[in-house]
């Protein structure tokens, strides 16, 4: 045997076409399945319930959005202020000595 190279025999070439036919049948049946026509009224069901769970999924996102959205705008308004009160308390030394002078 040269490196590289490998052995096989008839068994193990017709072992793996069975299981790989086999591997393709369970998944041709799942597909068939699972693609299966519908009446119109169990497809337009399924299509509502579709639209109603997407619908509802947007709007617990949306709330969830605004809600994000009002507490960042309540955490930035109070840095701001922090800010604000920081400067004005060293701010204020140099505003009286420009004052004085």
């Amino acid at each position: 045997m040269r490196s590289g190279d490998y052995e096989s025999s008839l068994g193990n070439t017709i072992g793996t076409a069975i299981t790989f036919l086999v591997i393709g049948l369970g998944a041709g049946a799942l597909l068939g399945l699972m693609l299966a026509p519908k009446t119109g009224k169990q497809f337009r069901r399924d299509l509502k319930r579709g639209y109603e769970d997407a619908k509802d999924t947007l709007q617990d996102w949306s709330q969830e959005a605004r809600d994000r959205v009002r507490e960042v705008k309540e955490q930035v308004a109070e840095r701001g202020a922090d800010v604000v009160d920081n400067l004005r308390e060293k701010v204020e030394p140099m505003r009286r000595a420009v004052n004085r002078g």
